[in-house]
């Protein structure tokens, strides 16, 4: 069809994958042409398929969706990418559109609405959950160091300060400093409440 916007799709859960599928090829100007369930799939996928946009869920396999972006943008500049995922976190949104993301938004979105932003991204636009943008300027970036946000996604799967001491070959000196200022930056009560803390905001992506 003259016009027909050609779509590439990446999400691990494959319900998902083809709920949206199936949604997006009832209108007639849209066109499923590529699905992928790993993140290191998409652009070679893309090169294929040559894809007007891609939808890209966050957290997936093999790359997460912001790494993924990224990797198109240079692969093929011209597809345009839209991110859509179960987890509205301001720090995911920042990093997506560091990425070169056209957009971001929510699974809950209604089709309607998520046709629409397709095509709003198609057409040249930024499209971003307007709930999730204010949250993102309220929070601000990130204020946790490189090494900062590694110890705390190291700390996540629990563990002594030892063993993560021997994952991340420091010292545990070294890695309880980190804890320590991750904690006082992110206002947490401790290590485990700094982890959850970093995680609802995003920080902990990679």
């Amino acid at each position: 069809m003259t016009g027909t916007i050609r779509l590439l799709l990446a999400d691990d859960q494959a319900l998902v994958r083809g709920a949206l599928a199936a949604l997006l090829s009832l209108e007639p100007d849209l066109t499923v042409v590529a699905e992928v369930s790993r993140g290191d799939e998409v652009v070679p996928a893309a090169l294929r398929s040559r894809p007007d946009v891609a939808l890209l869920d966050v957290e997936m396999p093999g790359m997460d969706g912001v790494a993924a972006a990224a990797a198109l943008r240079v692969a093929l500049p011209d597809c345009r990418v839209l991110v859509v995922t179960t987890f509205g976190r301001p720090g995911y949104l920042r990093r997506a559109m560091e990425a070169g993301a056209n957009g971001f938004v929510v699974k809950d979105t209604p089709a309607r609405q998520l046709a629409d932003a397709v095509r709003r991204v198609h057409a040249g636009l930024r499209v971003v959950d307007p709930t999730l943008a204010a949250e993102t300027l309220a929070t601000g970036p990130s204020p946790l160091t490189e090494r900062e946000t590694e110890v705390l996604r190291t700390a996540r799967g629990g563990g002594t300060v030892a063993e993560l001491a021997a994952t991340l070959h420091l010292s545990e000196g070294t890695v309880r400093n980190h804890l320590s200022s991750a904690i006082g930056k992110t206002g947490a009560r401790n290590r485990a409440d700094a982890v959850r803390l970093a995680e609802s905001h995003g920080w902990l992506l990679g």
